[in-house]
């Protein structure tokens, strides 16, 4: 069985993971960071710390009504996608360790096709 980091746990939700093939599980938010451990494979876990979290970027559509899914970008070790049943309320939870500088709104798929094009098409100078 897998150490948990937290002495104190805040809230336990089902929760997906796409690293890869998605992974179904429980994630764990405690007062020393962020945990997912997988249902059926006690050896698949993720544990990241507070310190290491730079961001968490959140897809939101219909106007926040509706949360698919959120990533949580580490310092070294790059992108971490999770949904949960409760979206709204695991990042209420987050917003307890991380700043709310640090919770952005992920972009949608329009504006990465913007961005594509105006890099594209701009004048070089």
């Amino acid at each position: 069985m897998v150490q948990s980091i937290n002495s104190k746990v805040d809230l336990v939700k089902d929760g997906t993971s796409f690293m890869g093939i998605a992974n179904y599980g429980k994630i764990m938010i405690g007062n020393k960071g962020f945990e997912f451990f997988d249902k059926r494979d006690v050896r698949k876990y993720i544990q990241i710390p507070w310190e290491e979290i730079d961001y968490v970027a959140a897809s939101v559509m219909f106007k926040g009504r509706w949360i698919p899914r959120y990533g949580i970008k580490t310092k070294k070790n790059g992108m971490y996608t999770f949904a949960s049943k409760d979206p709204k309320e695991v990042l209420r939870a987050i917003n307890k360790y991380v700043r709310s500088e640090h919770m952005v709104h992920s972009l949608t798929f329009f504006q990465v096709i913007k961005r594509g094009l105006k890099g594209r098409f701009s004048k070089k100078r």
